[in-house]
């Protein structure tokens, strides 16, 4: 079967290569990715949401089914394109993929459904209602409603220090776009739940927990994801019923969608967080997470181009997954995640990382005369898989050692230190 990937990074970098063993890949993207292109049979670089050149080369090449990765590009109606060409597709159309370009709509949507685990928010487009909403909860975060690549959410006592502060960005956001989302403070820990789904059924991937915060212990900025870990089953701080609220959660979501005929088909992924008061849904992406994507590529069992027909054609088949534990690192620019070191030469020591027992996927870089350059973001993932967790940690940590330039990234991802932080934050809240 031929089927086209549409993006670039090293979760396009991880599809890609699962395609590759059963499919006859052929690629879409912006920039020269060497990684993708490597395992392609042709590419097409360009933008992609040039609808008349893309439909134009996908009925050349007769590609029969189509996967679009990137956030944005689902935004810009990517799938639709190929849809419009006659070719099945795995991802969600722009409307469905509303549900993450759109938290307003994502938001009430679930309100409107009456779906649980819904925080306290409000939507505002005036400076007096987010005061009101503030004085009310506290401290609140603070959310553009539109795609802001995982840097956009502030929280009040963590990146905003103060109500003026809140105020502040509150201001920024209204004059930007005219409204701003406003959501009670949680306290809890944050896991990751990806999902296979044909618009009816849900098939869930292992949870992840993923990093946002750019240095070690959790401190600094957002970014778009540091890195992250699974054990293939629950992670040490949940439980059972934790893993099943999320899923009833995310069916609910499925089920409303469908029932506002706006049914949703692809990848979605839950960022969820257990409270003392139980599971509460942070927020919906239309698409694989990144880094999450390659923890639970790494333990698929079943070929990823047979998920990809059967959501396409309605009939979802169930996966099976590996239960191995996995932890990815991501190695970033100098200066991520404000103003990342642009077009620095970098080279990866092949032989080092099989020896490490771990694998590299290529990030937001570009291949120009067989060498890899920088961008601004993410550019190396090294990843790696045990049966225990100690042991994948330790691969991928070797792993970044055998990434060489002006990158950087954190060493305590994965770790028993960190881990056991989260644990006993768990029990803590659970007394």
């Amino acid at each position: 079967m031929k089927i086209v990937l549409v993006g670039s990074g090293a979760r396009e970098h991880a599809i890609a290569e699962q395609l590759s063993r059963s499919a006859s890949l052929y690629s879409i993207m912006e920039k020269m990715h060497p990684g993708i292109a490597s395992l392609s049979r042709e590419t097409l670089v360009c933008n992609p949401a040039d609808g008349e050149r893309v439909a134009s080369w996908c009925r050349e090449k007769g590609i029969e089914l189509g996967f679009v990765s990137p956030d944005a590009l689902l935004e810009k109606g990517v799938s639709d394109i190929l849809a419009s060409a006659g070719i099945k597709v795995a991802s969600p159309l722009r409307e469905a993929a509303r549900i993450e370009w759109d938290k307003g709509y994502a938001r009430t949507l679930l309100q409107k459904h009456g779906v649980p685990g819904l925080p306290a928010f409000r939507i505002v487009s005036s400076a007096a209602e987010a005061s009101a909403f503030i004085s009310e909860h506290k401290e609140a975060v603070v959310k553009p409603l539109g795609l802001t690549g995982g840097k956009g959410v502030r929280v009040m006592g963590e990146h905003l220090h103060s109500v003026e502060e809140a105020m502040g960005y509150v201001s920024e956001l209204l004059r930007k776009d005219g409204k701003a989302l406003l959501e009670e403070k949680l306290d809890g820990e944050e896991f990751s739940l990806q999902a296979f789904t044909d618009g009816e059924r849900l098939s869930v991937m292992p949870p992840v927990q993923d990093h946002k915060r750019a240095f070690v212990n959790d401190t600094g900025p957002n970014t778009g994801g540091m890195g992250s870990y699974s054990t293939g089953r629950l992670l040490p701080f949940m439980e059972l019923r934790d893993l099943e609220e999320a899923k009833s959660i995310m069916q609910q979501t499925i089920d409303a969608m469908r029932a506002e005929g706006n049914p949703f088909r692809g990848v979605l992924y839950g960022g969820f967080m257990i409270t003392r008061g139980g599971v509460k849904l942070i927020e919906y992406n239309a698409r694989f997470g990144d880094p999450e994507a390659m923890n639970a590529l790494m333990l698929l069992r079943t070929e990823l181009l047979e998920i990809f027909r059967s959501i396409a054609e309605g009939s979802l088949i169930q996966p099976a997954f590996s239960t191995n534990c996995t932890v990815v690192k991501y190695l970033v620019p100098e200066g991520y995640p404000d103003s990342g070191r642009k077009d620095c030469k970098i080279s990866i020591d092949r032989k080092s990382v099989w020896e490490c027992g771990a694998r590299v996927f290529l990030g937001s870089v570009y291949g120009k005369g067989g060498e890899i350059y920088t961008t601004s973001s993410r550019a190396v993932a090294a990843a790696a898989q045990d049966a225990s967790l100690e042991r994948a940690e330790e691969k991928a940590e070797c792993c970044t050692r055998a990434v060489h330039g002006p990158l950087w990234h954190r060493p305590d991802i994965g770790t028993q230190q960190l881990i056991r932080k989260r644990v006993e934050h768990m029990r803590r809240l659970k007394k």
